[in-house]
Protein backbone atom coordinates (compact mmCIF):
# COMPACT_ATOMS: atom_id res chain seq x y z
CA UNK A 1 0.00 0.00 0.00
CA UNK A 2 1.31 3.14 -1.05
CA UNK A 3 1.22 5.39 2.22
CA UNK A 4 4.12 8.28 1.19
CA UNK A 5 1.53 10.94 0.71
CA UNK A 6 -1.13 10.66 3.06
CA UNK A 7 -2.27 8.09 5.60
CA UNK A 8 -5.48 8.80 5.64
CA UNK A 9 -8.62 9.99 3.28
CA UNK A 10 -11.33 12.13 2.88
CA UNK A 11 -14.47 11.36 2.09
CA UNK A 12 -16.12 14.84 0.60
CA UNK A 13 -19.01 13.40 -1.47
CA UNK A 14 -21.83 14.91 0.85
CA UNK A 15 -19.69 16.99 3.10
CA UNK A 16 -16.86 18.54 0.86
CA UNK A 17 -16.37 21.83 3.28
CA UNK A 18 -16.59 19.83 6.36
CA UNK A 19 -19.40 21.27 7.66
CA UNK A 20 -22.27 19.13 9.12
CA UNK A 21 -25.64 17.87 7.17
CA UNK A 22 -28.34 17.14 9.40
CA UNK A 23 -30.75 16.72 6.95
CA UNK A 24 -29.11 14.41 5.21
CA UNK A 25 -28.31 12.41 8.33
CA UNK A 26 -32.22 12.25 9.24
CA UNK A 27 -32.78 10.99 5.70
CA UNK A 28 -29.82 8.32 5.61
CA UNK A 29 -30.90 7.44 8.86
CA UNK A 30 -34.75 6.64 7.97
CA UNK A 31 -33.59 4.65 5.16
CA UNK A 32 -31.08 2.83 7.16
CA UNK A 33 -33.74 2.39 10.09
CA UNK A 34 -36.54 1.62 7.53
CA UNK A 35 -33.96 -0.69 6.07
CA UNK A 36 -32.27 -3.20 8.71
CA UNK A 37 -35.94 -3.72 10.09
CA UNK A 38 -37.45 -4.61 7.39
CA UNK A 39 -34.86 -7.09 6.25
CA UNK A 40 -34.30 -8.41 9.62
CA UNK A 41 -37.95 -9.32 10.07
CA UNK A 42 -38.05 -11.24 6.66
CA UNK A 43 -34.67 -12.96 8.06
CA UNK A 44 -35.95 -14.00 11.52
CA UNK A 45 -39.90 -14.68 10.15
CA UNK A 46 -38.32 -17.12 7.58
CA UNK A 47 -35.54 -18.61 10.42
CA UNK A 48 -38.49 -18.90 12.73
CA UNK A 49 -41.33 -20.63 10.45
CA UNK A 50 -40.24 -24.24 9.80
CA UNK A 51 -42.65 -23.98 6.89
CA UNK A 52 -40.88 -21.59 5.24
CA UNK A 53 -37.22 -23.92 5.28
CA UNK A 54 -37.64 -24.34 1.48
CA UNK A 55 -35.20 -23.60 -1.51
CA UNK A 56 -37.00 -20.25 -2.30
CA UNK A 57 -37.24 -18.72 0.81
CA UNK A 58 -33.62 -19.86 2.19
CA UNK A 59 -32.78 -17.43 -0.80
CA UNK A 60 -35.07 -14.50 0.43
CA UNK A 61 -32.96 -15.05 4.09
CA UNK A 62 -29.67 -14.73 2.35
CA UNK A 63 -30.58 -11.94 0.51
CA UNK A 64 -31.91 -10.25 3.40
CA UNK A 65 -28.72 -11.11 5.61
CA UNK A 66 -26.93 -9.51 2.54
CA UNK A 67 -29.32 -6.29 2.50
CA UNK A 68 -28.40 -5.91 6.35
CA UNK A 69 -24.53 -6.49 5.76
CA UNK A 70 -24.59 -4.35 2.56
CA UNK A 71 -26.39 -1.22 4.83
CA UNK A 72 -24.33 -1.79 7.75
CA UNK A 73 -21.26 -1.48 5.60
CA UNK A 74 -21.57 1.91 4.33
CA UNK A 75 -24.46 4.34 5.79
CA UNK A 76 -22.87 4.17 9.26
CA UNK A 77 -19.81 5.74 8.62
CA UNK A 78 -21.54 7.93 6.05
CA UNK A 79 -23.91 9.35 9.07
CA UNK A 80 -21.41 9.64 11.24
CA UNK A 81 -20.10 12.49 8.60
CA UNK A 82 -23.20 14.07 8.00
CA UNK A 83 -23.27 14.56 12.11
CA UNK A 84 -19.97 15.01 13.44
CA UNK A 85 -18.55 16.92 9.96
CA UNK A 86 -15.66 14.97 10.34
CA UNK A 87 -14.90 13.56 7.13
CA UNK A 88 -11.85 11.78 7.11
CA UNK A 89 -11.08 7.91 6.96
CA UNK A 90 -8.03 5.90 7.89
CA UNK A 91 -6.24 3.75 5.29
CA UNK A 92 -6.73 0.67 7.48
CA UNK A 93 -10.72 1.55 7.93
CA UNK A 94 -10.94 2.87 3.82
CA UNK A 95 -9.77 -0.52 2.96
CA UNK A 96 -11.79 -2.40 5.54
CA UNK A 97 -14.70 -1.07 3.85
CA UNK A 98 -14.26 -1.16 0.46
CA UNK A 99 -13.45 -5.02 0.77
CA UNK A 100 -16.43 -5.59 2.32
CA UNK A 101 -18.22 -3.77 0.47
CA UNK A 102 -17.01 -5.69 -2.51
CA UNK A 103 -17.27 -9.29 -0.97
CA UNK A 104 -21.49 -8.13 0.01
CA UNK A 105 -21.79 -6.47 -3.76
CA UNK A 106 -20.48 -9.63 -5.41
CA UNK A 107 -22.62 -11.71 -3.30
CA UNK A 108 -25.47 -10.09 -3.88
CA UNK A 109 -25.03 -9.85 -7.68
CA UNK A 110 -24.78 -13.73 -7.96
CA UNK A 111 -27.63 -14.58 -5.66
CA UNK A 112 -29.95 -12.37 -7.62
CA UNK A 113 -28.77 -14.36 -11.05
CA UNK A 114 -29.40 -17.80 -8.76
CA UNK A 115 -32.60 -16.53 -7.09
CA UNK A 116 -34.49 -16.13 -10.94
CA UNK A 117 -32.87 -19.41 -11.51
CA UNK A 118 -34.92 -20.78 -8.86
CA UNK A 119 -38.12 -19.34 -9.80
CA UNK A 120 -37.30 -20.17 -13.19
CA UNK A 121 -37.00 -24.13 -12.62
CA UNK A 122 -39.81 -23.84 -10.50
CA UNK A 123 -42.61 -22.36 -12.93
CA UNK A 124 -40.96 -23.71 -16.20
CA UNK A 125 -39.58 -27.17 -14.90
CA UNK A 126 -41.95 -27.81 -11.99
CA UNK A 127 -41.74 -31.84 -12.24
CA UNK A 128 -37.79 -31.62 -12.02
CA UNK A 129 -37.76 -28.61 -9.14
CA UNK A 130 -37.13 -30.95 -6.23
CA UNK A 131 -34.35 -32.72 -8.28
CA UNK A 132 -32.44 -29.90 -9.45
CA UNK A 133 -32.81 -27.68 -5.94
CA UNK A 134 -32.37 -30.67 -3.84
CA UNK A 135 -31.10 -29.73 -0.21
CA UNK A 136 -27.43 -30.52 -1.06
CA UNK A 137 -27.55 -28.45 -4.18
CA UNK A 138 -28.79 -25.19 -2.49
CA UNK A 139 -26.21 -25.38 0.02
CA UNK A 140 -23.32 -25.68 -3.25
CA UNK A 141 -24.78 -22.75 -4.54
CA UNK A 142 -25.14 -20.40 -1.62
CA UNK A 143 -21.51 -21.92 -0.45
CA UNK A 144 -20.08 -21.29 -4.34
CA UNK A 145 -22.06 -17.30 -3.78
CA UNK A 146 -20.57 -16.24 -0.93
CA UNK A 147 -16.97 -17.72 -1.61
CA UNK A 148 -17.16 -16.20 -4.54
CA UNK A 149 -17.79 -12.69 -3.57
CA UNK A 150 -15.11 -13.47 -0.42
CA UNK A 151 -12.54 -14.28 -3.04
CA UNK A 152 -13.35 -11.87 -5.74
CA UNK A 153 -12.65 -8.92 -2.83
CA UNK A 154 -9.55 -10.57 -1.51
CA UNK A 155 -8.26 -10.11 -5.12
CA UNK A 156 -9.31 -6.55 -5.49
CA UNK A 157 -8.04 -5.55 -2.58
CA UNK A 158 -4.63 -6.75 -3.08
CA UNK A 159 -4.96 -4.78 -6.53
CA UNK A 160 -5.87 -1.73 -4.75
CA UNK A 161 -3.65 -1.86 -2.33
CA UNK A 162 -0.98 -1.44 -4.02
CA UNK A 163 -1.74 1.80 -6.09
CA UNK A 164 -0.17 4.69 -5.81
CA UNK A 165 -2.52 7.73 -4.62
CA UNK A 166 -0.62 10.80 -6.27
CA UNK A 167 -3.50 13.05 -7.35
CA UNK A 168 -5.19 13.82 -4.09
CA UNK A 169 -6.65 12.59 -0.66
CA UNK A 170 -9.98 13.19 -1.16
CA UNK A 171 -12.40 10.86 -2.29
CA UNK A 172 -15.76 12.21 -4.58
CA UNK A 173 -17.90 9.67 -3.19
CA UNK A 174 -19.58 8.76 0.15
CA UNK A 175 -17.66 5.32 1.38
CA UNK A 176 -14.97 4.03 0.33
CA UNK A 177 -15.11 2.45 -3.62
CA UNK A 178 -13.22 1.02 -5.92
CA UNK A 179 -13.93 3.42 -8.92
CA UNK A 180 -13.34 6.60 -6.68
CA UNK A 181 -9.97 5.46 -5.29
CA UNK A 182 -8.84 4.78 -8.85
CA UNK A 183 -9.73 8.00 -9.72
CA UNK A 184 -7.21 9.95 -7.11
CA UNK A 185 -4.45 7.09 -8.27
CA UNK A 186 -2.04 6.64 -10.96
CA UNK A 187 -3.40 3.07 -12.19
CA UNK A 188 -1.44 0.89 -14.78
CA UNK A 189 -3.40 -0.62 -17.66
CA UNK A 190 -3.04 -3.66 -16.05
CA UNK A 191 -5.21 -2.89 -12.84
CA UNK A 192 -7.82 -0.86 -15.67
CA UNK A 193 -8.12 -4.00 -17.75
CA UNK A 194 -8.78 -6.38 -14.69
CA UNK A 195 -11.07 -3.93 -13.28
CA UNK A 196 -13.50 -3.68 -16.81
CA UNK A 197 -13.34 -7.75 -16.89
CA UNK A 198 -14.37 -7.76 -13.58
CA UNK A 199 -17.04 -5.58 -13.92
CA UNK A 200 -17.98 -7.59 -17.17
CA UNK A 201 -17.96 -10.64 -15.32
CA UNK A 202 -20.18 -9.16 -12.16
CA UNK A 203 -22.41 -7.09 -14.20
CA UNK A 204 -23.68 -8.18 -17.54
CA UNK A 205 -23.18 -11.71 -17.46
CA UNK A 206 -25.36 -12.36 -14.28
CA UNK A 207 -28.00 -10.13 -14.92
CA UNK A 208 -28.32 -11.72 -18.57
CA UNK A 209 -29.01 -14.56 -16.70
CA UNK A 210 -31.72 -13.43 -14.52
CA UNK A 211 -33.20 -11.58 -17.79
CA UNK A 212 -33.24 -15.03 -19.60
CA UNK A 213 -34.94 -16.52 -16.82
CA UNK A 214 -37.40 -13.94 -16.08
CA UNK A 215 -38.22 -13.94 -19.89
CA UNK A 216 -38.55 -17.93 -20.34
CA UNK A 217 -40.70 -17.50 -16.93
CA UNK A 218 -42.99 -14.65 -18.42
CA UNK A 219 -43.33 -16.73 -21.45
CA UNK A 220 -44.93 -19.85 -19.30
CA UNK A 221 -47.29 -17.51 -17.42
CA UNK A 222 -48.75 -15.94 -20.44
CA UNK A 223 -49.91 -19.15 -21.51
CA UNK A 224 -51.51 -20.17 -18.20
CA UNK A 225 -55.77 -19.92 -18.65
CA UNK A 226 -56.45 -18.44 -15.89
CA UNK A 227 -56.87 -14.67 -16.17
CA UNK A 228 -56.18 -13.73 -12.62
CA UNK A 229 -53.92 -16.47 -11.61
CA UNK A 230 -52.21 -15.07 -15.02
CA UNK A 231 -52.05 -11.11 -13.41
CA UNK A 232 -51.02 -12.40 -9.90
CA UNK A 233 -47.86 -14.06 -11.46
CA UNK A 234 -47.02 -11.75 -14.14
CA UNK A 235 -47.16 -8.93 -11.67
CA UNK A 236 -44.77 -10.82 -8.88
CA UNK A 237 -42.04 -11.67 -11.74
CA UNK A 238 -42.24 -8.19 -13.36
CA UNK A 239 -41.98 -6.62 -9.75
CA UNK A 240 -38.78 -9.11 -9.57
CA UNK A 241 -37.74 -8.31 -12.62
CA UNK A 242 -37.59 -4.41 -11.80
CA UNK A 243 -36.06 -4.87 -8.28
CA UNK A 244 -33.29 -6.83 -10.50
CA UNK A 245 -33.10 -3.90 -13.82
CA UNK A 246 -32.65 -1.32 -10.83
CA UNK A 247 -29.79 -3.01 -9.18
CA UNK A 248 -27.74 -4.38 -12.21
CA UNK A 249 -28.38 -1.32 -14.17
CA UNK A 250 -27.23 1.34 -11.29
CA UNK A 251 -23.97 -1.40 -10.97
CA UNK A 252 -23.47 -1.72 -14.84
CA UNK A 253 -23.50 2.09 -15.14
CA UNK A 254 -21.42 3.13 -12.50
CA UNK A 255 -18.28 0.30 -13.30
CA UNK A 256 -18.35 -0.11 -16.58
CA UNK A 257 -18.38 3.59 -17.63
CA UNK A 258 -14.28 4.28 -18.00
CA UNK A 259 -12.37 6.37 -16.10
CA UNK A 260 -10.22 8.37 -18.18
CA UNK A 261 -8.41 11.46 -17.81
CA UNK A 262 -10.75 13.90 -19.54
CA UNK A 263 -13.41 12.80 -16.85
CA UNK A 264 -11.31 12.72 -13.96
CA UNK A 265 -12.16 15.79 -12.44
CA UNK A 266 -15.19 16.49 -14.00
CA UNK A 267 -18.11 17.14 -11.63
CA UNK A 268 -20.73 15.49 -13.42
CA UNK A 269 -19.17 12.05 -13.59
CA UNK A 270 -18.37 12.78 -9.86
CA UNK A 271 -22.01 13.31 -9.18
CA UNK A 272 -23.38 10.71 -11.70
CA UNK A 273 -21.39 7.80 -9.72
CA UNK A 274 -22.56 9.17 -6.82
CA UNK A 275 -26.38 8.90 -7.40
CA UNK A 276 -25.67 5.75 -8.96
CA UNK A 277 -23.89 4.26 -5.73
CA UNK A 278 -27.38 6.37 -4.26
CA UNK A 279 -29.76 4.06 -6.02
CA UNK A 280 -28.59 0.85 -5.41
CA UNK A 281 -27.51 1.60 -1.30
CA UNK A 282 -30.71 2.39 -0.05
CA UNK A 283 -33.01 1.69 -3.18
CA UNK A 284 -32.73 -2.12 -3.11
CA UNK A 285 -32.48 -2.92 0.04
CA UNK A 286 -35.29 -1.12 0.81
CA UNK A 287 -37.30 -2.40 -2.05
CA UNK A 288 -36.37 -6.17 -1.73
CA UNK A 289 -37.99 -6.97 1.45
CA UNK A 290 -40.88 -5.26 -0.19
CA UNK A 291 -41.22 -6.92 -3.73
CA UNK A 292 -39.46 -10.22 -2.46
CA UNK A 293 -41.25 -11.11 0.52
CA UNK A 294 -44.12 -8.38 1.98
CA UNK A 295 -46.16 -9.11 -0.81
CA UNK A 296 -45.94 -12.91 -0.56
CA UNK A 297 -48.94 -14.44 1.46
CA UNK A 298 -46.75 -17.55 3.21
CA UNK A 299 -44.58 -14.71 4.47
CA UNK A 300 -47.71 -12.51 5.72
CA UNK A 301 -49.04 -15.65 7.23
CA UNK A 302 -46.00 -16.40 9.16
CA UNK A 303 -45.92 -12.99 10.39
CA UNK A 304 -49.48 -12.75 11.17
CA UNK A 305 -48.77 -16.11 13.26
CA UNK A 306 -45.65 -15.12 14.90
CA UNK A 307 -47.75 -12.08 16.16
CA UNK A 308 -50.59 -13.86 17.38
CA UNK A 309 -47.78 -16.60 19.06
CA UNK A 310 -46.75 -13.35 21.01
CA UNK A 311 -50.17 -12.22 22.06
CA UNK A 312 -51.11 -15.91 23.70
CA UNK A 313 -47.46 -16.14 24.98
CA UNK A 314 -48.46 -12.66 26.81
CA UNK A 315 -51.63 -13.66 28.08
CA UNK A 316 -50.99 -16.69 29.22
CA UNK A 317 -47.71 -14.91 31.59
CA UNK A 318 -50.93 -12.31 32.74
CA UNK A 319 -52.65 -15.22 33.86
CA UNK A 320 -49.67 -17.04 35.14
CA UNK A 321 -49.08 -14.08 37.57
Amino acid sequence: MNMSITKEFQIVAFSSDGRRQPLLFVFFFAVYFIGILGNLLIFVVIVADRHLHTPMYVFLSNLSSVDICYMNITLPKLMYILLSGDNSISFIQCFTQLYFYNFIVGTEIILLSVMAYDRYVAICKPLHYHLIMKKKNIILLLCTNWLSGCSNSLLFICLTSRLSFCRSSKIHHFYCDTKALVKISCPSKSFQVILHLESLLFGPVPFMIGLLSYIQIIRTIMQIKSTNSRRKAFSTCTSHLTVLSIFYGTVICTYMTPVSEKALYMQYSQEYDTIMSVIFVTLVPLLNPLVYSLRNDDILRAIQKENYGKQDRLKSKKQMT
